[in-house]
C-alpha cells in the first residue's frame, strides 16, 4: 500500500442487496476467519436490527454492523435506554482504514435518532483498545461468546 486513505462511505443497509453484503462481510469475518458457526451467527435479530454496510467507490463492501433495539436488548442494558451495537465486522483488505471507527459512529448516529442515551456491546478481548479509543468503558468480568473471550462495554451517547 502507498499509505493512501481509500475512500469509502458508510449507509444504512436497506435493500436487500445491501443486506446480502451485510451478510457476506460478517461470513467472511466471523465464519471463515474466526470460525464462528454459523448456526450462530445469523438469528432472529437480524429481521429487527439497523444495519449498516461501508462500501468502496466501486461498491464492493468493506464492513458492516448492526444496532439492536427494543425488545432485542431488554435485559442485557439494566434497564438503561440503551441498544447494543454487534456484529462488527471489516473485511481483511479495509482494516486499518477507519472502516470500523466510521461504522461505530454511524450505528451511535442510528442509535441517538431512535433516542437512546447509551450504546452497549459485548467486545472481543483484542478489540478492548480499538473501542476505549472510540470512548467505551469496559466493565463486568470477562465471558466466552462462540468460544471467544468478550468483555461488555458501553458509551453514553453525547
Amino acid at each position: 500500500m502507498s499509505g493512501e486513505r481509500t475512500a469509502f462511505t458508510v449507509r444504512r443497509a436497506v435493500s436487500p442487496e445491501d443486506l446480502k453484503a451485510c451478510f457476506a462481510v460478517r461470513t467472511e469475518v466471523f465464519v471463515v476467519e474466526q470460525s464462528v458457526p454459523e448456526s450462530i451467527e445469523y438469528d432472529a435479530y437480524d429481521a429487527d436490527a439497523v444495519h449498516v454496510l461501508a462500501v468502496a467507490p466501486d461498491g464492493s463492501p468493506l464492513g458492516t454492523g448492526r444496532l439492536l433495539h427494543g425488545r432485542a436488548v431488554i435485559g442485557k442494558t439494566g434497564g438503561l435506554q440503551a441498544g447494543a451495537l454487534g456484529r462488527l465486522a471489516v473485511t481483511a483488505a479495509a482494516r486499518g482504514l477507519g472502516v470500523g471507527a466510521a461504522l461505530v459512529r454511524a450505528i451511535e448516529a442510528e442509535a441517538a435518532e431512535l433516542g437512546l442515551r447509551t450504546v452497549v456491546l459485548g467486545a472481543q478481548t483484542h478489540a478492548l483498545r480499538f473501542y476505549e479509543r472510540l470512548g467505551y468503558e469496559a466493565y463486568g468480568p470477562e465471558f466466552e461468546e462462540a468460544g471467544i473471550p468478550h468483555r461488555s462495554m458501553r458509551r453514553t451517547l453525547p
